[in-house]
């Protein structure tokens, strides 16, 4: 899994030679376009996962791709999110194992991301985009199958916003999501020992008028509770120091009837995948209804 924040809290330390030229590049670790150096990544191929390259559009025409893991005779369709400056290939662990587990599996890369074009990019702003063309795809590769959303950090909050509206949606599990963006800013500006106030209101007026949303368009916690009574599992661990795990209580609070919380003792980012891969997949499958 990659740090959504890491290189962010970089940028948020230019702020103490003037909190402008902090904002900006703060925003741009957040939203501007970046792509690794090395383009080369794993593929399913190194996994012994059957995968076809699949290809679709998000709605402002943004090209998409993904590998499709077929498992015949299935009627559960699991799309898989990754995280901030992530992509298809960091989910090689927990696709091929849900496939493996019975599932059809949809790995996909969000905009800006692995084989994915570019288009205007967020932290789970536009990617609701994304993962709303991956929900499409999958309906119409599989008619009248379930389909469950799986995601990580902001693959997660984006599950959350999506599922909220998007009734096709029969069970969430989201792993390591924020409840609001400011609050994860903010979070990285204090890791800095920088006060978030006004630095962090600053790179929101910035991300603003450089890319077209606001934090507050951004806050998973406000629409959770629509996916109730539909099941809901929030994963996180106790020593997250990207997203606080508090993230993960205040989610859970909102969201009501149908959610579970699952609390990591000791693990840290998306660490409990790693913690005990065969126990979390089992873990999952169980939950998916695989």
């Amino acid at each position: 899994m990659t740090d959504p924040v890491g290189r962010l809290v970089t940028a948020l330390g230019l702020a103490g030679g003037g909190l402008a030229v902090g904002a900006l590049a703060a925003a741009h670790q957040i939203s501007g376009p970046q792509r690794p150096d090395l383009a080369y990544a794993m593929s399913p191929f190194e996994v012994g996962a059957a995968a076809e390259d699949v290809t679709f559009r998000a709605a402002d025409g943004t090209r998409l791709a993904g590998w499709w893991l077929e498992r015949p005779g299935s009627e559960h369709v699991v799309v898989v999110s990754h995280g901030h400056r992530g992509s298809k290939a960091d989910m090689l662990g927990i696709g091929p194992g849900l496939w493996w587990a019975g599932a059809s599996v949809l790995l996909f890369d969000f905009r800006g991301n692995g084989d994915s074009e570019d288009g205007p990019q967020s932290l789970a702003h536009y990617e609701q985009q994304d993962l709303a063309a991956a929900i499409d795809w999958a309906a119409e590769r599989r008619p009248g199958s379930r389909i469950s959303l799986l995601g990580f950090s902001m693959g997660a909050a984006t599950s959350i916003l999506v599922a909220a509206r998007d009734r096709r949606v029969e069970r969430v599990l989201a792993d390591s999501p924020f409840a609001d963006m400011h609050g994860v800013i903010a979070s990285a500006a204090r890791g800095m020992h920088l006060p978030p106030v006004p630095l962090v209101g600053l790179v929101d007026v910035v991300t603003g008028l450089r890319y077209g949303y606001r934090f507050r368009d951004v806050q998973p916690v406000d629409v959770v509770q629509e996916i109730a009574p539909r099941p809901l599992l929030i994963v996180h661990g106790t020593q997250d120091h990207v997203i606080p795990v508090e993230h993960a209580h205040r989610l859970a609070d909102a969201a009501g009837d149908g959610c579970e919380l699952r609390i990591v003792d000791g693990v840290d980012h998306c660490g409990a995948y790693f913690a005990d891969r065969p126990g979390y997949i089992e873990r999952a499958a169980d939950f998916l209804g695989l």
